[in-house]
């Protein structure tokens, strides 16, 4: 019986969107392991004593991947059970009562403000940048700031009693964050009508070698909806190579992996799960 999920690892602070991915996923009263890098996450997740499983971001729709987390991915035993595809809405939070012609200062990661750059050139405020969006929020209600703002999510202002006094200030309003859902092999039970896989594999780097893998990929009828190398550490300019499959049943994902095992030096599954959903 697969294990029930209680405690979920996550990168970042309370009302962070790592958590708001984690509640969309398991439900709002989640138990939350918040670690301060990502190094941490992975680790939690593999120690049974700490937490159930990870919820740990891969890419971005703007930013695009993550890289050094596929690289932990790949030095873990950790398996891809599950995705969530989160639009990333920013907002102005702050103290109820503050008006808009109160604020002084807007603090919070500078990612944050440099998605929300359109919007904050409107005012006169002195920008701030700090470790993380959600902390920014927890430090304002804390300190019960009458003249600094936070950008945030809509998370960050229920779990602090921040009022959102503009709601969607991001300039991109199509920004989305993939999260991965990460768990141990001994608690991943086999996913009901899977359609997506993620493999990583490498060739033999002979001129064409990584076409001859597209080429039986793509003659199996399966989708690849992302190819990203990282490099081999050690090695001369050689590359991995992480693959996401989109399939119509497992039979024929199987069947082309024993098909491509022939022309790469190594494969590695790291999950066959459903493909995530999109949400706002």
């Amino acid at each position: 019986m697969q294990q029930q999920i209680q405690r979920v690892a996550i990168q970042g602070y309370e009302g962070s969107f790592h958590q708001e991915a984690a509640r969309i996923l398991f439900g709002e009263h989640i138990g939350i392991l918040a670690c301060a890098r990502f190094q941490e996450v992975v680790k939690a997740a593999g120690d049974k004593n700490v937490c159930d499983a990870a919820v740990m971001a891969i890419e971005n729709s703007i930013a695009g991947s993550i890289l050094p987390n596929y690289s932990l991915l790949r030095n873990s035993e950790l398996q891809i059970s599950g995705e969530i595809y989160l639009q990333i809405r920013q907002n102005l939070l702050v103290n109820p009562g503050v008006s808009l012609k109160d604020i002084h200062e807007v603090h919070s990661h500078p990612m944050a403000i440099l998605q929300c750059l359109d919007y904050l050139n409107q005012h006169d405020w002195k920008l701030v940048e700090t470790e993380d969006t959600a902390l920014s929020a927890k430090h304002i209600h804390q300190r019960k700031s009458k003249h600094i703002a936070g950008i945030a999510s809509a998370l960050a202002s229920r779990l602090f009693d921040l009022e959102m006094i503009a709601p969607d200030i991001q300039t991109m309003q199509n920004n989305y964050t993939r999260f991965l859902v990460l768990q141990r092999k001994d608690t991943v039970q086999p996913v009901k009508e899977a359609n997506k896989a993620s493999v990583t594999f490498h060739t033999d780097h002979s001129r064409g070698s990584l076409a001859r893998v597209l080429t039986l990929i793509a003659g199996g009828g399966i989708n690849l909806s992302k190819l990203q190398s990282y490099p081999i550490p050690g090695s001369d300019w050689k590359y991995s190579f992480h693959a996401d499959m989109e399939f119509d049943s497992l039979d024929q994902f199987h069947e082309v992996v024993e098909i491509i095992k022939s022309a790469t030096s190594e494969l590695k599954i790291y999950g066959v799960y459903r493909k995530g959903e999109s949400v706002s």
